[in-house]
């Protein structure tokens, strides 16, 4: 379980493809050794199992259901993915619950900078759509975020200047796409109302 606040960044080393998923390698200033091994790391916001680390690169298994969800179908050599570890007992959450279960991507739609913050537009598939609401918490790139608007085609966020120095964000432009984990809150309540219809 993560909370969806960043302190650490990792660049995309290699990706190695395979029948039923991939293989990445990604470097970063993470404090992990080989006694680590097998612990989760959110990967902008995909809950990953480190199954090797050599030089303070990490490497990772994705299966194809992953792959088919998240942004990582897209990946490429030299991106800059958002890292999280797990959270300790008794750690503060300053976000939110995030279980690294990417639901869906979203697109830019676009970036707009207002005084010294940001405001994100994205654009999220139909099905999805109906479990976004105002002022709730969202999970971008593994971000803990809260929606400050439902619009028409999605949703937008406003990005505070911390946030977009310590997060990929600062690297996301219009058209790109990010991973979107919905509040496990949320889905739980519309599950629970739909059970009882």
């Amino acid at each position: 379980m993560f909370n969806g606040i960043i302190f650490n960044k990792g660049l995309i080393t290699g990706i190695s493809k395979r029948a039923k998923g991939i293989n990445i390698f990604v470097k970063s200033d993470l404090k992990l050794k080989n006694k680590d091994i097998g612990v989760s790391v959110a990967c902008d916001g995909v809950c990953l199992t480190l199954i090797t680390i050599k030089n303070k690169i990490m490497e990772f298994y994705l299966s194809n259901e992953t792959v088919k969800r998240s942004k990582f179908k897209f990946l490429k050599k030299n991106d800059l993915i958002n890292l999280e570890l797990p959270l300790k007992y008794g750690q503060k959450i300053s976000g939110h619950i995030c279980q690294g279960h990417v639901d869906t991507t979203a697109k830019v739609l676009s970036i707009k900078k207002v005084d010294k913050s940001y405001i994100f537009d994205f654009e999220i598939n139909r099905r999805d759509k109906k479990d976004i609401i105002e002022k709730a918490s969202i999970c971008v790139n593994g971000i803990s975020l809260t929606i400050s608007k439902v619009t028409k085609k999605g949703f937008q966020i406003w990005v505070i200047p911390h946030t977009f120095k310590l997060t990929n964000l600062s690297k996301v432009k219009k058209g790109s796409l990010v991973n979107i984990e919905i509040d496990i809150l949320s889905k739980y309540v519309k599950n629970f109302f739909n059970a009882k219809k």
